[in-house]
């Protein structure tokens, strides 16, 4: 350090006149995380345009209507010179603004958007053909209208890519001159019927997001200001630099600077970056979304008041007395950047320090800070060791005042003492950190801060800390109660909703599309009219002895008692997930997460799951052999399986040695099996040490399957069909097993398709094996839903599941 300052000393004088900055070569062409932003969204549009076009379909058809009667009621002649100039003018345009681009030498500009151009071109031409070739039916009905169309218009989108990653927008008259030839060409289009409105907004999207996505790929170029302008700026407002160092990046990513002044001062310059005030929009916006702390910080700001807001919190936290760098100055730097002057102070951040360098004094100081920003209702937001430093002396400064709040209330001040306490209790123990805090805040104030102690509630580095050590904030608590044993601490629910509750409504809505979408193919009028209605009820009631025989076999598994009726609720909330969740997958997590809350460790719950669904193996694969045996010999070549079932079988086996040969696959693979089973033997054994658990068990899995097949044979014979129940339970053990190994949700299509096939092959009719089946399926998997979902919600409100 001290030849690096040396040698700035002697390069950098007052006599010379220049300043030379030392810093690494800027870039010359960056990823702008905006780009990327830009491109998701576009995505994001473009996904929720096809799906509303999907469910408006009569809307969209009548908005068409109305767009082509309108424009077919356009002149002549305002057809024919629309076609001319728009046709012509969006080529004329680009073309110009690239002659104007190369004459002030920005070629690499016009190359990038002549591969925006290149790649939508492509892009278009595989989507149109992949429309019209295997496209939804429904999709390219509204994007062609049944007419000689082009899905997405192949002119249009390589134009609107090129426009879009050449930033026309950012030049007026250029902008104006791309919009009036894209009006022009649509209108012209529209007026010819070569359109239409929904392949317009498809082409526009698309041309955007190839566009975006290539800015982002290629990269912009770099208009940060390099060193000399930040010098620049400082001799603006009256500073004399005589040296300036890059130094390291601060914990936002802005560039930072040692400067070295004529007075022998020297000063800590913050910049930034406007291509930066996006960085981590994913990240702040979940969290905005997520919790409600009281903040009015936006998620998303402008470079201005990014600056205002960092240079407030910085002058309001001088005026409170407390040891905060001193402001010196703001600017601008041009355009893109703006940078903030702070009075330098040799310090360190306590992150540096080793545990025991904490002592008292230190941890005095650091409450000593907070209770002096807390008086003046100030909030730092981020009390963490990379923003408290300390001096040689010993005395603790706090930096990084950009995420701080003024005017704060009481939340966002509690939440500071919250964070704090936490990440001291990381370097010193829960103990230290709570009598430190209490000695300088008091009691009550740690009380305040009681119901905060939430891992939500922490900054990421501390929050990881907190994962790491689950003892942590429940010690951190014992000791606030300790001193404080008659604190009442109220309820504070930070999270405006749970990660739970968004997948519930998630779930939620891909069932009702799975279940709209089935139930839109199903005849269910003629299934119900024509089935016979003794049969059919004898139907019901078997499925709705599965939810038993299944409630009955998991208590089997459970040597912990288990109420019947929570544990057949918690059956009917499994058929609910299964509408989003593949089959063997749903059922496994609500039975896993049932016994959990009925205060058995994860780990002897996961080992009675997987029990149940071992001996439920087992006992599938000996009722196949039993009933096949049963069957006899007429009815083996009838269900001899088909060549294709032959090659999937030897592409599963293949693939499963493939697995078994690469040693990171292997180890993987095994590891998860062995994290699933490892505990089923031990709970097994603890279940044959009860005569009466393992009736229990053994009955539940053998009733369960008489169950399923007693409603297929009462569905078969619902529509006048005549199988014997021994081959209807090969069918249904068949078809079950591929139902349960199909990664769709519940098995769709897979066991509906295996079930029609067995039956058929058994012999019964086509059109009966079908409307057996959607009786059958109708009965045991859509039906349930209603039930289902109210089972799940049941159980969530009284914490069960």
């Amino acid at each position: 350090m001290r030849g690096i300052k040396e040698q700035d000393e002697a390069l950098d004088t007052p006599q010379q006149g220049v300043v030379l900055v030392v810093e690494p070569l800027l870039p010359q062409r960056i990823r702008r995380p905006s780009d990327a932003l830009r491109f998701l969204l576009t995505l994001l549009a473009l996904t929720a345009v096809v799906l509303m076009a999907l469910a408006l379909q009569r809307t969209l058809n009548g908005l068409e209507t109305d767009v082509q009667a309108g424009t077919g009621r356009a002149p002549a002649l305002l057809s024919y010179v629309s076609g001319l100039l728009g046709g012509v003018a969006v080529l004329v345009v680009p073309v110009a603004f690239a002659v104007e681009r190369v004459f002030h030498r920005d070629g690499m500009r016009v190359a990038q958007g002549l591969i925006a151009a290149i790649l939508a071109l492509l892009i278009a031409y595989t989507l149109d053909e992949w429309l019209v070739m295997a496209g939804p039916a429904e999709l390219v009905q509204l994007l062609t209208g049944s007419r000689d169309v082009e899905p997405l218009n192949s002119v249009l989108t390589p134009a609107i890519a090129y426009a879009t990653a050449v930033r026309m927008s950012r030049r007026p008259q250029w902008r104006a001159l791309m919009w009036t030839a894209l009006a022009l060409d649509v209108l012209a289009l529209f007026t010819a019927t070569k359109v239409t409105a929904l392949g317009v907004i498809l082409t526009y999207l698309v041309g955007m997001a190839v566009g975006f996505g290539t800015l982002y790929g290629i990269g912009s170029a770099n208009t940060r200001p390099p060193g000399s302008a930040v010098l620049g700026a400082l001799r603006r407002l009256g500073f004399s630099p005589v040296s300036a160092r890059r130094v390291e990046d601060d914990s936002s990513g802005s560039r930072r600077y040692l400067i070295g002044l004529a007075d022998q001062r020297r000063l800590d310059v913050t910049v930034l970056d406007r291509d930066r005030q996006v960085a981590g929009i994913v990240y702040r916006l979940w969290r905005r979304i997520r919790l409600n702390t009281e903040t009015r910080r936006r998620a998303i700001r402008s470079l201005r008041a990014e600056l205002e807001r960092e240079a407030l919190m910085a002058y309001a936290a001088q005026a409170a007395g407390a040891s905060l760098p001193r402001l010196l100055g703001t600017s601008e730097i041009g355009t893109e950047a703006a940078m903030l002057a702070y009075e330098h102070i040799d310090s360190r951040p306590v992150q540096d320090l080793s545990d025991d360098d904490f002592d008292d004094e230190l941890l005095a100081q650091l409450w000593g800070q907070v209770r002096l920003l807390h008086a003046h209702r100030l909030a730092h937001r981020h009390l963490t060791g990379e923003s408290i430093h300390v001096d040689p002396a010993g005395q603790v400064f706090l930096v990084d005042a950009r995420s701080g709040e003024i005017a704060a209330g009481d939340l966002l001040l509690r939440l500071d003492v919250a964070q704090l306490l936490t990440y001291l209790a990381t370097r010193v123990g829960p103990e230290r950190s709570v009598k430190s805090a209490a000695a300088v805040l008091g009691a009550d104030a740690l009380a305040g801060a009681l119901p905060l102690l939430q891992r939500i509630a922490l900054s990421r580095e501390t929050r990881t800390a907190a994962r790491k050590d689950r003892e942590l904030l429940p010690a951190i608590r014992e000791h606030i109660v300790a001193l404080k044993p008659q604190v009442a601490a109220e309820e504070v629910r930070l999270e405006r909703f749970r990660p739970r509750t968004l997948v519930t409504i998630i779930a939620g809505a891909l069932a009702v599309y799975f279940l709209l979408s089935q139930l839109s193919q199903i005849n269910l009028v003629s299934v119900v009219t024509t089935a016979n209605w003794a049969w059919t009820g004898a139907a019901l009631v078997t499925a709705a002895a599965s939810y038993l025989a299944a409630a009955i076999m998991l208590r089997g598994f459970v040597p912990e008692p288990l109420p019947l009726g929570r544990t057949v609720l918690a059956q009917f909330a499994g058929s609910f997930v299964k509408l989003v969740a593949p089959a063997a997958v749903g059922g496994v997590a609500i039975n896993t997460r049932y016994l959990q809350k009925r205060g058995i460790p994860p780990g002897p719950a996961v080992a009675s799951v997987g029990a149940s669904q071992l001996v439920g193996l087992a006992s599938h694969i000996m009722l196949l052999l039993f009933f096949g045996y049963v069957t006899g010999t007429q009815a083996a070549p009838s269900l001899t399986p088909s060549r294709g079932l032959l090659i999937a079988l030897l592409s599963v086996a293949v693939l499963f040695l493939i697995v078994l040969a690469v040693r990171p696959l292997r180890r993987m693979l095994t590891t998860r099996v062995r994290a699933m089973f490892s505990g089923v033997i031990p709970r097994l054994l603890d279940v044959l040490q009860s005569p009466r658990k393992i009736l229990e068990g053994v009955s539940g899995t053998l009733l369960l399957t008489v169950a399923f097949v007693a409603c297929l044979t009462a569905c078969v014979r619902a529509f006048g069909g005549d199988l014997s129940f021994t081959t209807v339970a090969i069918v249904f053990l068949a078809g079950n097993a591929i139902g349960s190994a199909a990664p769709t949700p519940g098995g769709l299509g897979a066991v509906e398709a295996s079930l029609s096939l067995g039956l058929t092959v058994a012999g019964l009719p086509g059109t009966v094996a079908t409307s057996a089946v959607l009786l059958f399926r109708l009965l045991t998997f859509w039906l349930p839903v209603l039930p289902g979902w109210a089972s799940f919600a049941y159980l969530q409100r009284h914490d069960a599941i």
